[in-house]
């Protein structure tokens, strides 16, 4: 099915089209069809998912290809001696109801991030990961794809079958062709014990150091740092036995949806009328949200509302330079004090080989900023950009950052490797768009 009703903005109203056609394939076969024509006629597609993605990676003014018909799980594998399941999943699938259905059949994902809303296809090819030392994000995940390319062919790749379009699609920011299918390695269905507290934000930076700190020590570890305080907010998640009490419903909607939603809207308005009343802000909001510790299902402790929209920038770096990475953009925020009522977020991943990954080689530690829709972003995401580029930072495929191709070819090893494949699959750019144009393209 194809119309011509395409304005399309997303999340975060970062980005905006108006393509030519959106196009809603039933089947790979619809999709081969429509790649076909696309490429005869020497037209552009590009496929979209939720619009979660901060940057302009979906925008396209020829055909948008909403796959939002591809949204099952095709198949579930025999399981491994762990427990855990192959899983073929239809690539316009929304992790939140994936999530549901993996339930049902007594599964779930290894590892999230904290939104649910983005579809499979666009969480793996931007990148998406989670926190935890021991865990990839959800590309080191993927095990098979299938994706028709631009000569309009079917392709069904893995480490074995085709590798290297295997190793470049599996996290290829939609350049390769449209993803149709992904097939994840699912664990059995687990629950995990959550605490949250406020610390001081030297003792948080002091303990990753240590060994046996809160890094290495739990499963699934971050931690949110206010600018202008002293307070960083830290979430331990664990595997916990399936029978200890969650958190009471009444408690978790007043820290959810009123403190981190209705609260947090309040006093983000209230920076950006009065800008010099953030620090004061901060420090209120630091100690508003207070300890507590919780139990449930693991897709509703990884997942956490976000009803205030923001604009985000993200960079991976080495793990064991975040202490004075984050030391100098403290002293940049509070030098230029900076009006940013939104908390630093940052995370942690395990090293994986994923060609575009931004822990490529490298136990990663992501370093993520947000500046409320009202306030100025660029001059804070720029310094952010410039201090980050000193530690060999990686940007987010899929959030705001002004890097090009010269730049990521110096920080992924792989990069020319990717390019290969890419001109070889798609040689005359059918899936090409500004975005892929300015990293992948332009010195």
């Amino acid at each position: 099915m194809t119309t011509t009703d395409t304005r399309w903005r997303n999340w975060a109203s970062t980005a905006a089209a108006h393509p030519r056609a959106v196009a809603r394939p039933r089947t790979d076969e619809d999709l081969a069809r429509l790649v076909g024509e696309a490429a005869a006629g020497g037209r552009r597609m590009r496929a979209v998912g939720s619009g979660h993605s901060f940057t302009d990676c979906a925008v396209t003014t020829g055909t948008s290809v909403d796959l939002s018909a591809l949204d099952r799980i095709e198949w579930v594998g025999p399981p491994s001696p762990d427990g855990s399941r192959p899983v073929r999943i239809g690539a316009g699938i929304t992790l939140r109801r994936l999530c549901v259905e993996l339930a049902e059949r007594g599964l779930a994902l290894a590892n999230m991030g904290d939104i649910d809303a983005q579809t499979l296809a666009g969480a793996v090819s931007t990148g998406t990961h989670g926190t935890g030392e021991r865990f990839t994000g959800f590309a080191g995940m993927v095990e098979h794809v299938r994706i028709v390319t631009a000569d309009g062919a079917i392709r069904d790749t893995t480490p074995d079958s085709e590798p290297d379009l295997f190793e470049a699609a599996r996290l290829g920011v939609g350049s390769l062709g449209v993803i149709t299918a992904l097939t994840l390695r699912a664990v059995p269905a687990f629950v995990l014990h959550a605490h949250e507290a406020p610390r001081p934000l030297a003792a948080v930076l002091e303990g990753l150091a240590d060994p046996d700190g809160p890094v290495r020590s739990n499963d699934h570890f971050e931690f949110y740092w206010f600018p202008h305080t002293d307070l960083a907010l830290t979430k331990a998640n664990n595997l916990a036995a399936a029978d200890d009490l969650p958190l009471p419903t009444t408690r978790r909607l007043l820290d959810d949806e009123l403190l981190s939603n209705g609260l947090f809207a309040a006093t983000n308005e209230l920076c950006t009328l009065a800008p010099g009343l953030t620090p004061w802000v901060n420090r209120i909001a630091a100690r508003a949200l207070g300890e507590r510790t919780y139990t449930a299902p693991s897709h509703a402790v990884f997942v956490t509302p976000r009803r205030v929209r923001f604009r985000e920038m993200e960079y991976a770096i080495g793990a064991a330079d975040l202490a004075p990475a984050l030391a100098r953009v403290r002293a940049w925020l509070d030098r230029r004090r900076a009006a940013v009522p939104f908390p630093i977020e940052v995370r942690f991943a395990a090293a994986d080989d994923v060609w575009l990954s931004t822990a490529f080689g490298r136990r990663t530690a992501y370093v993520a900023v947000h500046q409320n829709l009202g306030l100025e972003f660029r001059e804070y995401f720029r310094a952010v950009e410039a201090i980050m580029a000193d530690f060999g930072g990686r940007p987010h495929w899929g959030k705001i950052h002004w890097l090009r191709r010269a730049d990521l070819a110096e920080l992924y090893p792989r990069f020319g490797d990717f390019l290969a494949v890419r001109d070889r699959v798609d040689p005359h750019g059918v899936f090409a768009n500004r975005y892929t144009g300015r990293v992948f393209d332009t010195a």
